[in-house]
């Protein structure tokens, strides 16, 4: 798929979820806030509860870029874990390494920066990691390869390129953006995520299952 194609089919999704999945996309919204399609500015039917929940995990798992088998794995783990389970899964899916590239300001999509950790310009704690869905460890420190920061993605990311787009940067991490690094001090809190979800629904979708 080119990156035209990608664009449009990032920014038909964003109307039909209802949230900008790319800076792009956003502005778009601005201009047509409704959904794709020729029905797009009708109004609906209300939606049976089962749309709704489905609607708001496909949200969510847009918003991270990952597969339902992913957000199902991540689902079950928080299942278990201490604690309100929709919040866990938000706090859990915030861990992941693309997420945290993006929220440090490395990246300006979620996909650019699963791009970057991919093609190997990450390192966590002095070590490369070529995972996206690598769950970074409280205290742990994610930087940029040494010899990637004279690309030009970085050396726009090093310059704040990035920040006008992005929401502001969580409390949970410390960012040295003209140094390229970034720490996860402590474990996202929900409240803290800018993810736009009902998680309650997902937990409900989930359930039902």
């Amino acid at each position: 798929m080119s990156t035209k194609s990608r664009t449009r089919s990032k920014t038909r999704l964003s109307r039909a979820l209802g949230i900008p999945l790319t800076p792009k996309a956003a502005r778009y919204l601005e201009k047509r806030p409704y959904g794709p399609g020729e029905h797009g500015r009708t109004r609906r039917r209300a939606d049976s509860d089962y749309a709704v929940r489905l609607r708001e995990k496909q949200r969510l798992r847009a918003q991270y870029g990952i597969r339902e088998k992913q957000l199902r794995i991540v689902f079950e783990e928080a299942r278990k874990t201490k604690g309100l389970t929709g919040e866990n899964l938000v706090e859990l899916l915030e861990q992941r390494l693309d997420a945290l590239v993006l929220r440090a300001g490395f990246a300006r999509t979620t996909a650019q920066a699963r791009q970057l950790i991919v093609h190997r310009h990450i390192l966590v704690d002095g070590k490369l990691v070529d995972r996206p869905s690598f769950r970074v460890k409280e205290g742990q420190l994610i930087h940029v390869k040494q010899r990637s920061e004279s690309l030009e993605p970085f050396q726009v990311a090093a310059a704040g390129g990035h920040q006008e787009v992005l929401p502001k940067i969580p409390g949970y991490l410390e960012v040295e953006i003209d140094k390229l690094q970034a720490r996860l001090v402590r474990r996202p809190k929900r409240a803290e995520v800018p993810v736009t979800c009902e998680v309650q629904l997902v937990v409900e979708y989930y359930a039902a299952r």
